[in-house]
């Protein structure tokens, strides 16, 4: 292969890489604006100004595009934690709650995707197995700089990052359903008071401090 050939090859595959962010960039604009049954692929390859055959030349399916609108969202998201050092304190963590709450779209996809992974042979399934991990590690990263090997309630960071992780998730599908219902930041705020709360020495929950204050909300 001539040099002109490999220059040729990176600046199609460069183009390619454009393109594809482009399509996920729309797709972002259409779920935001019409939700996740809203969000079809001839609806994104219109904002993006091509085919759906076009579209389908970069995101074979629609799962395929949603996964990547997702990983797109977690890539954004960890943007905002590098510039915090490598792990969140909880304030920034609670704030991602709050900042989710203005993206129902995307949250209503994650979410959609999220519990269709579960079934053999599903195409996000490596995705959210990989992307659970991830956010376990992460979460107990965060517990561990901020309270050492013990939570104030004797917890370890690695037994109560899965906690942690859950109820974000679970209060995600609450508050899809009824969001007059299920103030999402507020909540996950009285979750992180209860989980870092201390306990007596006979074992007895202590009083719970509100670790996060209200209307805190981190650069997300």
């Amino acid at each position: 292969m001539t040099g002109d050939d490999r220059g040729r090859g990176l600046g199609r595959a460069a183009r390619g890489a454009d393109r594809r962010a482009a399509i996920v960039q729309a797709a972002l604009e259409v779920i935001a604006e019409r939700g996740y049954r809203g969000a079809s692929l001839a609806a994104v390859a219109e904002r993006a100004g091509l085919t759906q055959q076009g579209l389908l030349h970069h995101f074979p399916s629609k799962e395929a595009l949603l996964i990547a609108v997702l990983d797109m969202r977690d890539q954004w998201d960890m943007a905002s934690a590098a510039l915090h050092g490598t792990a969140w304190p909880l304030e920034m963590i609670a704030g991602l709650v709050e900042y989710n709450a203005t993206r129902p779209g995307v949250v209503q996809v994650f979410t959609v995707l999220a519990g269709d992974s579960v079934t053999e042979g599903h195409p996000a399934s490596g995705y959210f197995t990989e992307r659970y991990a991830r956010v376990r590690a992460w979460a107990a990263q965060s517990l561990r700089g901020e309270y050492g090997d013990v939570l104030p309630g004797r917890l370890t960071p690695e037994q109560a990052a899965p906690l942690l992780v859950a109820v974000m998730d679970g209060l995600q599908t609450q508050w899809l359903h009824d969001p007059g219902a299920v103030d999402m930041p507020a909540v996950f705020r009285d979750f992180v008071a209860l989980l870092t709360a201390p306990r007596a020495a006979d074992g007895t929950p202590g009083t719970a401090r509100r670790a996060v204050p209200p209307g805190s909300c981190g650069d997300a």
